[in-house]
């Protein structure tokens, strides 16, 4: 019994030596001889799609792969007058270079935009300020084919126009969201082409919503985001995560030139009103009534000697012969309702005066000299601003 017990501790001696050995110079080993089921799972945790791999962890891959393709750079040549150095009075001078004094010459420049097609058609959607004045437009789409465009039209007011690619077949188009589906806080994607490196995305979140009184339009109901716009990106798409069209980029705030988290774009329901209109009719008809509308101010209530509550727009001028002199609309009135609707401030009177069917009547909720009236107004047609 002794002999056995003495085997045993030597045994038991030398796998212990064995297991030091392999512990202290060959640690590997013991983890790949470990149960063979643990590496089974951990293969499976990975195999799923690249979204879901970890908690708190997105792509938005297929929103960007759904609308990239429709994204195209807008490239535009314009020609600009330059002025000519003058030379000394010397007639063979002169006579190389022929310019006198005060004189100039045209000079081709060419910018950089980008712009998104929504339909089959070719018509894409961009800036007004990314084509303006421009004598030739080349598209060039993200699968690299070119081809030019034609102006269809331009809408000044909301900084939007429509081009027409002129052969290109089989495009890819942007899919529009729905009206009001977006949210503050919802995130979004901005693909353009900023200082022309090429087809970029940029993510961020919706900031704001109808912000307006910036002084870029003359209606302004834009889209704030953080998502990086920067010099290039005007006229290109702001998506959904989804990658459905929910603006049009175009414009940002910065004291550098670059982006500084504050962008602005346009809602595609503008967007796709103006769109409608200018490929139906060439142009953009809205409701005016030929008035100059001013917010109350406190100043203006205290000499107005309006209660602190009273709202409504004040008519700092009416246009002679407009629809609002005609209907006998006064400077100094109040106006705080339209068809019912009360209006709070001037740039919600104007939006909402554009909407208006032309030669319809609309009533508007007066104040005059302190006494509640109701006026009846033939709604005429804004003039066009010249292009």
């Amino acid at each position: 019994m002794r002999r056995y017990w003495l085997i045993f501790a030597q045994a038991v001696t030398v796998c212990l030596g064995i297991l030091f050995v392999v512990t202290t110079l060959r640690p590997d080993l013991l983890r790949l001889a470990g149960p063979a089921a643990a590496p089974a799972v951990q293969a499976a945790v990975p195999a799923g799609p690249p979204a879901t791999r970890a908690a708190g962890l997105a792509s938005y891959a297929d929103g960007v792969a759904r609308a990239a393709p429709a994204v195209v750079n807008v490239y535009t040549t314009k020609l600009v007058n330059v002025p000519l150095i003058p030379l000394p009075d010397d007639p063979i001078l002169r006579q190389l270079f022929g310019n006198m004094p005060g004189a100039s010459r045209q000079q081709a420049t060419t910018s950089l935009g980008s712009g998104v097609i929504v339909s089959q058609d070719g018509f894409v959607l961009t800036n007004y300020h990314v084509v303006q004045a421009a004598e030739a437009i080349e598209v060039a789409l993200a699968d690299g084919r070119k081809d030019s465009a034609k102006v269809v039209g331009a809408d000044p007011d909301t900084d939007l126009a429509v081009l027409k690619l002129g052969s290109l077949r089989n495009l890819p188009t942007a899919v529009l969201a729905p009206d009001k589906g977006l949210r503050v806080g919802d995130v979004v994607l901005a693909i353009g082409n900023p200082f022309g490196v090429g087809q970029t995305t940029t993510q961020g979140i919706v900031s704001a919503l109808g912000r307006n009184g910036l002084g870029l339009n003359t209606y302004e109901h834009f889209i704030q985001t953080d998502a990086a716009i920067n010099p290039g990106n005007s006229g290109g798409a702001l998506v959904d995560a989804q990658g459905s069209l929910v603006g049009i980029n175009t414009a940002i705030y910065s004291e550098s030139g670059g982006s500084m988290g504050i962008g602005f774009a346009t809602p595609i329901d503008i967007a796709r009103r103006v769109m409608d209109e200018i490929v139906k009719t060439g142009k953009v008809k809205r409701g005016w009534l030929g008035i100059e509308p001013q917010d109350i101010t406190p100043e203006l209530a205290r000499a107005f000697q309006l209660e602190r509550d009273a709202g409504g727009v004040i008519i700092a001028g009416v246009l002679r012969d407009g629809p609002a002199a005609r209907a006998g609309l006064r400077v100094g009135d109040i106006v705080q309702s339209v068809n019912g609707k009360p209006m709070i401030s001037t740039n919600g009177l104007l939006a909402e005066i554009a909407q208006l069917p032309t030669g319809e009547r609309a009533r508007l909720g007066l104040l005059r000299g302190g006494k509640i009236s109701e006026l009846d107004v033939v709604v005429g047609t804004r003039p066009g601003r010249p292009r």
